[in-house]
């Protein structure tokens, strides 16, 4: 698993922010809750304040994951993507989903 959330990860990273494969906030904030939590582990910093809430909304995501063991959220990372993917119409889509799967 670990293989394939390297390459979940790197597909992410490399989304264009106007490209066609666009997760929406909801899902980038589970995506961040799961990856922090995968290579970090639990919260390890104060949650910030109420002004900044982009942090806020991260520091909950992850909070919300910290309790899922490192490996079940590499597992839900990738397939969080691949239901992204699969709802995505494209050939960019079907080239991600054939290095996932």
């Amino acid at each position: 698993m670990s293989d394939k959330f390297e390459t979940a990860v790197k597909i992410v990273q490399e989304l264009p922010k106007d490209g066609p494969i666009q997760p929406t906030a909801s899902d980038k904030l589970q995506l961040y809750g799961w990856y922090k939590t995968a290579t970090v582990g639990a919260v390890d910093r104060a949650q910030p304040g109420l002004l900044d809430l982009e942090g806020k909304d991260k520091w909950n995501a992850w909070n919300e994951a910290q309790t899922t063991p490192a490996g079940d959220c590499k597992k839900a990372y990738v397939n969080k993507l691949i239901e992204i993917l699969e709802q995505t119409d494209g050939e960019e889509a079907k080239k991600y989903l054939a290095e996932l799967k």
